[in-house]
Protein backbone atom coordinates (compact mmCIF):
# COMPACT_ATOMS: atom_id res chain seq x y z
CA UNK A 1 0.00 0.00 0.00
CA UNK A 2 1.02 3.63 -1.17
CA UNK A 3 -0.21 6.11 0.71
CA UNK A 4 -0.69 9.07 -1.05
CA UNK A 5 -1.26 7.08 -4.19
CA UNK A 6 -4.58 5.32 -3.47
CA UNK A 7 -7.88 4.75 -5.41
CA UNK A 8 -10.81 3.22 -4.06
CA UNK A 9 -13.99 2.21 -5.68
CA UNK A 10 -17.13 4.18 -5.54
CA UNK A 11 -19.27 3.96 -2.94
CA UNK A 12 -22.09 2.02 -2.70
CA UNK A 13 -24.00 4.07 -0.71
CA UNK A 14 -24.72 7.55 -2.05
CA UNK A 15 -27.17 10.47 -2.13
CA UNK A 16 -29.92 8.50 -4.35
CA UNK A 17 -31.36 10.42 -7.58
CA UNK A 18 -34.73 11.31 -5.32
CA UNK A 19 -33.00 13.18 -2.88
CA UNK A 20 -30.64 15.13 -5.13
CA UNK A 21 -33.27 16.68 -6.95
CA UNK A 22 -35.35 17.72 -3.18
CA UNK A 23 -32.52 19.19 -1.99
CA UNK A 24 -32.15 20.86 -5.62
CA UNK A 25 -34.97 22.45 -5.26
CA UNK A 26 -33.89 24.22 -1.53
CA UNK A 27 -30.96 27.09 -0.93
CA UNK A 28 -28.17 26.20 0.55
CA UNK A 29 -28.78 28.97 3.35
CA UNK A 30 -31.26 26.78 4.63
CA UNK A 31 -29.98 24.02 4.32
CA UNK A 32 -27.00 25.32 6.30
CA UNK A 33 -29.32 27.11 8.74
CA UNK A 34 -30.82 23.50 9.22
CA UNK A 35 -27.30 22.27 9.97
CA UNK A 36 -26.68 24.83 12.64
CA UNK A 37 -24.47 26.59 10.24
CA UNK A 38 -21.54 24.29 11.70
CA UNK A 39 -20.98 23.12 7.78
CA UNK A 40 -19.74 24.66 5.19
CA UNK A 41 -16.76 24.80 2.68
CA UNK A 42 -16.00 28.77 3.49
CA UNK A 43 -16.43 31.72 1.26
CA UNK A 44 -13.72 31.08 -1.02
CA UNK A 45 -15.20 28.12 -3.38
CA UNK A 46 -17.83 30.40 -5.45
CA UNK A 47 -20.16 29.59 -9.14
CA UNK A 48 -17.48 29.98 -11.60
CA UNK A 49 -20.08 28.64 -14.49
CA UNK A 50 -23.30 31.01 -15.82
CA UNK A 51 -26.08 29.60 -13.58
CA UNK A 52 -27.54 26.78 -12.02
CA UNK A 53 -27.66 24.16 -8.91
CA UNK A 54 -24.69 22.21 -7.99
CA UNK A 55 -26.67 19.01 -6.59
CA UNK A 56 -25.26 15.63 -6.29
CA UNK A 57 -23.60 12.42 -4.47
CA UNK A 58 -19.65 13.34 -3.92
CA UNK A 59 -16.74 11.52 -5.64
CA UNK A 60 -13.72 12.84 -3.64
CA UNK A 61 -10.28 13.20 -4.92
CA UNK A 62 -7.27 14.28 -2.65
CA UNK A 63 -4.48 15.77 -4.79
CA UNK A 64 -1.37 17.76 -4.27
CA UNK A 65 -1.99 21.35 -5.00
CA UNK A 66 -1.17 21.73 -8.60
CA UNK A 67 -1.74 18.31 -9.74
CA UNK A 68 -4.53 17.43 -11.63
CA UNK A 69 -3.74 13.26 -12.31
CA UNK A 70 -6.35 12.11 -9.96
CA UNK A 71 -8.77 14.44 -10.99
CA UNK A 72 -8.09 13.03 -14.76
CA UNK A 73 -8.96 9.62 -13.39
CA UNK A 74 -12.24 10.70 -11.02
CA UNK A 75 -13.62 12.23 -14.27
CA UNK A 76 -13.51 8.94 -15.96
CA UNK A 77 -14.56 6.74 -12.84
CA UNK A 78 -17.55 8.66 -12.31
CA UNK A 79 -21.41 8.07 -13.06
CA UNK A 80 -23.78 10.27 -14.17
CA UNK A 81 -25.01 12.74 -12.10
CA UNK A 82 -22.02 12.48 -9.73
CA UNK A 83 -20.29 15.29 -8.34
CA UNK A 84 -16.26 15.41 -8.47
CA UNK A 85 -14.90 17.09 -5.65
CA UNK A 86 -11.53 18.09 -5.32
CA UNK A 87 -9.12 19.26 -2.40
CA UNK A 88 -6.66 20.67 -3.64
CA UNK A 89 -5.26 22.75 -0.56
CA UNK A 90 -6.58 25.69 -1.79
CA UNK A 91 -3.70 26.88 -3.90
CA UNK A 92 -4.46 29.42 -6.99
CA UNK A 93 -0.80 29.03 -8.67
CA UNK A 94 -1.70 26.11 -11.02
CA UNK A 95 -5.53 25.63 -12.67
CA UNK A 96 -6.88 22.09 -12.20
CA UNK A 97 -9.39 21.96 -14.70
CA UNK A 98 -10.47 23.95 -17.54
CA UNK A 99 -12.47 23.63 -21.25
CA UNK A 100 -11.47 20.27 -22.04
CA UNK A 101 -11.98 18.46 -19.09
CA UNK A 102 -15.19 20.30 -18.46
CA UNK A 103 -16.14 18.92 -21.75
CA UNK A 104 -15.16 15.50 -20.94
CA UNK A 105 -17.54 16.05 -18.00
CA UNK A 106 -20.18 17.38 -19.53
CA UNK A 107 -20.35 14.45 -22.12
CA UNK A 108 -19.89 11.74 -19.72
CA UNK A 109 -23.41 13.22 -17.48
CA UNK A 110 -21.91 14.30 -14.18
CA UNK A 111 -23.26 16.88 -11.96
CA UNK A 112 -20.72 18.87 -11.85
CA UNK A 113 -17.23 19.99 -10.37
CA UNK A 114 -15.88 21.46 -7.17
CA UNK A 115 -12.38 22.89 -7.12
CA UNK A 116 -10.40 23.55 -4.15
CA UNK A 117 -7.89 25.45 -6.19
CA UNK A 118 -8.09 27.33 -9.25
CA UNK A 119 -9.01 26.61 -12.90
CA UNK A 120 -9.01 28.00 -16.19
CA UNK A 121 -10.80 29.03 -19.38
CA UNK A 122 -12.97 31.24 -17.35
CA UNK A 123 -14.73 32.84 -19.83
CA UNK A 124 -15.57 29.70 -21.27
CA UNK A 125 -17.05 27.63 -17.99
CA UNK A 126 -19.04 30.52 -17.19
CA UNK A 127 -20.64 31.20 -20.76
CA UNK A 128 -21.75 27.71 -19.98
CA UNK A 129 -24.33 26.00 -17.17
CA UNK A 130 -22.28 22.81 -16.06
CA UNK A 131 -21.89 23.63 -12.17
CA UNK A 132 -18.38 24.66 -11.39
CA UNK A 133 -17.45 25.45 -8.37
CA UNK A 134 -14.08 26.81 -7.69
CA UNK A 135 -11.38 28.69 -5.20
CA UNK A 136 -9.89 31.19 -8.47
CA UNK A 137 -8.78 31.29 -11.74
CA UNK A 138 -5.45 31.57 -13.46
CA UNK A 139 -4.10 30.93 -16.95
CA UNK A 140 -1.05 28.52 -15.45
CA UNK A 141 -1.91 24.94 -16.21
CA UNK A 142 -1.20 21.87 -13.74
CA UNK A 143 1.18 19.08 -13.52
CA UNK A 144 0.08 15.22 -13.97
CA UNK A 145 2.52 13.34 -11.42
CA UNK A 146 0.42 12.96 -8.66
CA UNK A 147 0.29 11.87 -5.89
CA UNK A 148 -3.18 12.00 -4.74
CA UNK A 149 -5.72 9.67 -3.89
CA UNK A 150 -9.68 8.26 -5.10
CA UNK A 151 -12.93 8.69 -2.54
CA UNK A 152 -11.42 8.64 0.89
CA UNK A 153 -12.89 11.76 3.09
CA UNK A 154 -11.74 15.01 2.49
CA UNK A 155 -12.07 18.65 4.17
CA UNK A 156 -12.19 22.06 2.79
CA UNK A 157 -12.25 24.70 5.27
CA UNK A 158 -13.52 22.35 8.14
CA UNK A 159 -16.22 20.61 6.02
CA UNK A 160 -15.79 16.91 6.01
CA UNK A 161 -16.82 14.99 3.12
CA UNK A 162 -17.08 11.11 2.42
CA UNK A 163 -17.72 9.87 -0.94
CA UNK A 164 -21.50 9.22 -1.33
CA UNK A 165 -22.44 12.65 0.35
CA UNK A 166 -24.78 15.25 -0.85
CA UNK A 167 -22.96 18.46 -2.31
CA UNK A 168 -25.15 21.56 -2.85
CA UNK A 169 -24.06 24.57 -4.33
CA UNK A 170 -26.01 27.96 -5.39
CA UNK A 171 -24.82 31.92 -5.42
CA UNK A 172 -24.48 31.46 -1.83
CA UNK A 173 -21.95 28.75 -2.14
CA UNK A 174 -21.48 25.05 -0.69
CA UNK A 175 -23.03 22.71 1.61
CA UNK A 176 -21.92 19.31 1.93
CA UNK A 177 -24.84 17.21 3.50
CA UNK A 178 -23.53 13.98 5.16
CA UNK A 179 -25.65 11.17 3.67
CA UNK A 180 -26.25 9.41 6.71
CA UNK A 181 -28.15 12.56 8.29
CA UNK A 182 -30.17 13.68 5.21
CA UNK A 183 -33.26 13.03 5.28
CA UNK A 184 -33.85 14.21 8.85
CA UNK A 185 -32.06 17.18 7.59
CA UNK A 186 -33.92 17.90 3.88
CA UNK A 187 -37.15 17.50 6.60
CA UNK A 188 -35.70 20.37 8.61
CA UNK A 189 -35.07 22.59 5.73
CA UNK A 190 -37.98 22.15 4.15
CA UNK A 191 -39.99 23.17 7.31
CA UNK A 192 -37.84 26.59 7.20
CA UNK A 193 -38.09 26.92 3.66
CA UNK A 194 -41.87 26.93 3.69
CA UNK A 195 -41.84 29.51 7.03
CA UNK A 196 -39.60 31.72 5.30
CA UNK A 197 -41.99 31.27 1.88
CA UNK A 198 -44.87 32.60 3.92
CA UNK A 199 -43.00 35.10 5.65
CA UNK A 200 -42.13 36.61 2.21
CA UNK A 201 -45.67 36.67 1.08
CA UNK A 202 -46.33 38.23 4.50
CA UNK A 203 -44.38 41.26 4.00
CA UNK A 204 -45.05 41.61 0.34
CA UNK A 205 -49.08 42.04 2.39
CA UNK A 206 -47.82 44.70 4.97
CA UNK A 207 -48.59 42.26 7.26
CA UNK A 208 -45.56 41.17 9.43
CA UNK A 209 -45.24 41.13 12.58
CA UNK A 210 -41.69 43.21 13.78
CA UNK A 211 -42.50 42.82 17.06
CA UNK A 212 -39.94 40.34 18.06
CA UNK A 213 -37.34 42.93 17.76
CA UNK A 214 -38.26 44.78 20.47
CA UNK A 215 -39.13 41.98 22.54
CA UNK A 216 -35.32 41.07 22.31
CA UNK A 217 -33.95 44.66 22.74
CA UNK A 218 -36.13 44.22 25.46
CA UNK A 219 -35.00 40.98 26.87
CA UNK A 220 -31.63 41.67 26.28
CA UNK A 221 -31.93 44.77 28.75
CA UNK A 222 -31.49 47.52 26.07
CA UNK A 223 -31.91 51.27 27.61
CA UNK A 224 -32.90 54.30 25.18
CA UNK A 225 -31.19 57.35 25.40
CA UNK A 226 -32.08 60.84 24.67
Amino acid sequence: MTVGFRIYPNPQQKASPDLVERYRKLPVANVSDSMSRMNAAGARLRPMHGSGVLAGPAITVKSRPGDNLMLHKALDMAEPGDVVVVDAGGDLTNALIGELMIAHAVRRGLGGVVINGAIRDAASVRAGKFPVFAAGITHRGPYKDGPGEINVQIAIDGMVINPGDLVLGDDDGLVCIPLADAEAIYAATKKKHDAETAQLEAIAAGRNDRSWVDEELKRRGVEYMG
